[in-house]
């Protein structure tokens, strides 16, 4: 799979690219066989709930080919050698778990809260006033079907990858160890909608969420944190596009 001109130009803009069909229902329906497995017989500690939701569910099996083939074995690969430059994409060695299930049926709808990661909260795996740049772009892979809104969609903020470039220019990148910083953000939240093996790649600095999830099932997705080989750290807040030549290129023809 190779993005067009106009898809790279509306990643840059946008911050995000859906890719429809991009890993096999076999692959698919293997990821969702070991998640399954895994709450049926390792089952979910309750006291252990916020952790697993900040950090992944069914963790004995991130690293199993079952979940890292979701990317390994998917037309990502190809897409993020024309992004990146051709084997500058680092290996794929583990996902997570990303479940969202049904609120009580009582509860009212509110508004989805976005972040960006790296951002220590305590329960995340990073202290409270730390934050690093740690990964170049997230995958989101849908492992079911998920046609309307409220039902735990993947959340972005459009254009905010570039916001906040400008943002930590003026304002330094170390306001971020007050959290997450209080501004308003160019663009409403876009709740995204698709079908098992579709895949939503999202730049670093993309501010996103999960939404909440008012439908009658479980949302199943696996994120990935892809690395360019030759990443600039935190250097990459206030230069988001140095790890992307393939965007770099389309956006300089203008």
């Amino acid at each position: 799979m190779l993005l067009s001109n106009q898809q790279k130009r509306d990643f840059y803009e946008n911050g995000y690219l859906c890719l429809p069909n991009a890993v096999s229902s076999t692959v698919v329906d293997s990821a969702l066989r070991s998640i399954n497995h895994s709450l049926g017989e390792e089952g979910m500690n309750k006291e252990e709930l916020p952790t697993l939701r900040a950090q992944s569910y069914c963790r004995e099996i991130r690293e199993s080919p079952s979940i890292t083939n979701l990317i390994n074995q998917s037309q990502l690969i190809g897409v993020m050698d024309d992004l990146l430059g051709v084997d500058n994409l680092g290996p794929i060695k583990s996902g997570q778990i990303a479940l969202r299930f049904p609120r009580r049926s009582s509860d009212k709808i509110s508004p989805p809260h976005g972040h960006l990661d790296g951002l220590g909260s305590g329960l995340n795996g990073s202290d409270k006033g730390t934050y690093r740049r740690n990964f170049t772009a997230l995958a989101v892979v849908l492992l079911n079907p998920l046609p309307s809104i409220n039902s735990g969609n993947f959340t972005v903020w459009p254009k905010s990858h570039n916001f906040f470039a400008d943002y930590f220019r003026k304002h330094g990148t170390e306001v971020l160890a007050d959290g997450m910083p209080k501004v308003e953000l160019p663009a409403a939240p876009v709740q995204l909608t698709g079908l098992p093996g579709d895949i939503i790649l999202a730049h670093h600095q993309t501010v996103h969420t999960a939404a909440p999830n008012h439908s009658s099932y479980i949302r199943y997705a696996a994120i990935f944190r892809l690395h360019h080989r030759n990443a600039i750290g935190n250097d990459a807040y206030t230069n988001p596009w140095h790890e992307w030549p393939g965007i770099s290129q389309v956006t300089k023809q203008k």
